[in-house]
């Protein structure tokens, strides 16, 4: 008994150095004048858990493809160059820790999505503190669980979206968190389908071609504090089910199709303290159901929500709605969605009894904007005194607009979000 004791004693002493000879591997240095001075051979050297330092300077290699588990270090952002050649940096291992490079010209591909940084079916895989300049898809997690992106500045110059792929593009992947990255020039700046369980934190997605972020099939996933600005039609959200949108930024993303954000056949949904700030479309809904639209502040927009007759159990309620051309917008007369307790800027209604409700309810939709519905070209007549006289014959005697459509309760002043 004795004997045994003592030789599990040693034998846990034994796997407990391993493991620390294990975690904290060795340092290789990559050094342009040095015996190691590519990080292929680097990479080659290396063994699990191990930590490539690489020096500044510029290296051509190719594609580098990181087998192993192991981190790699940039000092003063060394460039990888993919001579508009090559995918530049490929990760096909779990537990890999890649920071710090400057990622530029990679390979254009029509069949390969060839990338800066790819990460291939890993875990455990972090992207960080990297600069990416004129790459095709910029960050790509194909089959990745647990895998961070964060503080990455990615840019591209794309003209057309056909030419060019996504800033951070996730596909199959599950508990992934994108934190922190500045994404511009791309056709969308993030890009998710079939991802769940995942964050979407602090970005900043400017100036893209088509969306600043874009759901495909991503359930149960938040994105939260978030900006985007200026890009081609804003975000879309579509075939998903509980999405949480919290603190975002929309605004200025303008054209003939634009919103700030496209809500397609989605349910079960939350999209709280969001601004939306000189819009076409503040929010375009179409198929949407069970979902909570609350605390937001509408401003500036040409429409501050559009939602379709298809829409059913969205809840409208305590938002902020100020100098929007239009307040809200639909191609039906039949309403199951509820509009009460919110702030209109356009409310003209009176308070008698002092309980901070309007004692009348208000109708946020005008005559004019069911016409426009049907006939676009007669936004030519916007601000002129028929309108405008349409519109108060209208809330009198309501005959075009749909008849439930309206807020019981209006406040009589702004919500403090």
């Amino acid at each position: 008994m004795f004997i045994g004791s003592r030789v599990l004693k040693y034998f846990i002493v034994y796997i407990i150095v391993l493991n620390a000879k294990f975690l904290n591997g060795t340092t290789i240095y990559v050094i342009k004048s040095s015996k190691i001075n590519t990080i292929k051979k680097a990479v080659s050297v290396a063994a699990n858990s191990d930590t490539i330092i690489v020096s500044s300077g510029i290296y051509f290699e190719k594609n580098i493809i990181i087998s192993k588990s192991i981190t790699l270090i940039g000092e003063n952002l060394p460039i990888l160059d993919g001579e508009n050649k090559y995918e530049i940096v490929s990760i096909k291992a779990s537990n890999v820790i890649f920071n710090g490079f400057k990622i530029q010209h990679s390979g254009h591909g029509t069949l390969d999505d060839l990338a800066g940084i790819k990460i291939y079916d890993s875990k455990n895989v972090t992207i960080s503190n990297n600069v990416l300049d004129d790459t095709f898809f910029g960050i790509y997690v194909q089959f990745g669980i647990h895998c961070i992106v964060k503080n990455n500045t990615i840019t591209a110059y794309g003209i057309e979206e056909q030419q060019i792929g996504n800033g951070i593009h996730c596909w199959k992947s599950d508990s992934l968190q994108i934190i922190g990255n500045t994404i511009q020039g791309h056709r969308d700046g993030i890009y998710f389908e079939f991802v769940t369980h995942s964050i979407i934190w602090r970005n900043l997605s400017k100036k893209n071609i088509r969306y600043g972020l874009h759901f495909m099939f991503s359930h149960n996933d938040a994105y939260i504090s978030n900006v985007f600005t200026e890009n081609g039609a804003g975000v879309a959200v579509m075939f998903t089910h509980g999405v949480k949108m919290f603190n975002n930024y929309f605004s200025n993303n303008w054209g003939d199709a634009a919103f700030g954000l496209l809500l397609k056949e989605i349910s079960d949904s939350y999209i709280n303290g969001n601004y939306f700030n000189k819009n076409t479309t503040g929010i375009y809904m179409e198929g949407v159901n069970k979902t909570q639209v609350q605390k937001n502040i509408f401003s500036g927009n040409g429409w501050a929500i559009k939602i379709q007759a298809s829409c059913m159990d969205v809840k409208i309620n305590f938002n902020n709605f100020f100098g929007n051309s239009f307040d809200v917008g639909t191609n039906g007369t039949l309403v199951l969605n509820s509009f009460d307790y919110n702030y209109w800027d356009k409310y003209e209604g009176y308070d008698i009894n002092k309980d901070k409700i309007g004692d009348l309810p208000y109708r946020p939709i005008s005559m004019f904007s069911m016409i426009i519905e049907q006939n676009p070209p007669a936004m030519i007549l916007f601000r002129s005194i028929m309108v405008s006289l349409l519109d108060k014959t209208e809330k009198i005697i309501p005959s075009l607009t749909p008849e439930n459509l309206k807020d019981n309760y209006p406040l009589m002043s702004a919500i403090k979000l």
